[in-house]
């Protein structure tokens, strides 16, 4: 082997050790963390989801006040609430299953970014009918 080849050789190895340690890198990137740990968007998207389900409740009520069924009021502050909660809800998910780099048991939070995604919009379809509603009635 002549000196000639001594470079090309070790830029050779070098590029090899890189390219078998990237993969392993990545998993450890990835690696799940534990079922009960609580990380950055676990958090997030747990508030999001206890936010979203005040307004599917809150909504709730205030259709049933705008129907007439539960007390006299028409309920529309009821109504704007869950539909802040909603808008609230399904924004914060949005931004965790966006901002999510892995799959379920990562931490990034993404399960709960789908659930946000889903338990949002019926807050805000509840919100909404019982605002339609309580705006029929006046």
């Amino acid at each position: 082997m002549s000196l000639r080849h001594v470079p090309a050789t070790a830029a050779a190895a070098l590029l090899g050790i890189t390219g078998l340690a990237t993969p392993a890198a990545a998993h450890v990137l990835v690696e799940p963390v534990g079922a009960y740990t609580l990380t950055a968007g676990r958090l997030w998207s747990v508030v999001a989801a206890l936010l979203g389900l005040a307004g599917v409740v809150i909504g709730g009520l205030a259709l049933a006040r705008s129907a007439g069924r539960i007390g006299t009021g028409t309920g529309r502050r009821g109504a704007i609430v869950a539909l802040a909660a909603g808008l609230a809800c399904t924004v914060i998910g949005g931004l965790v299953v966006a901002a999510a780099e892995g799959g379920p048991g990562t931490g990034y939070g993404i399960v709960g970014g789908y659930v946000d995604l889903v338990v949002g919009p019926i807050a805000m379809v509840l919100g909404g009918l019982a605002l339609a509603r309580s705006r029929r009635t006046v």
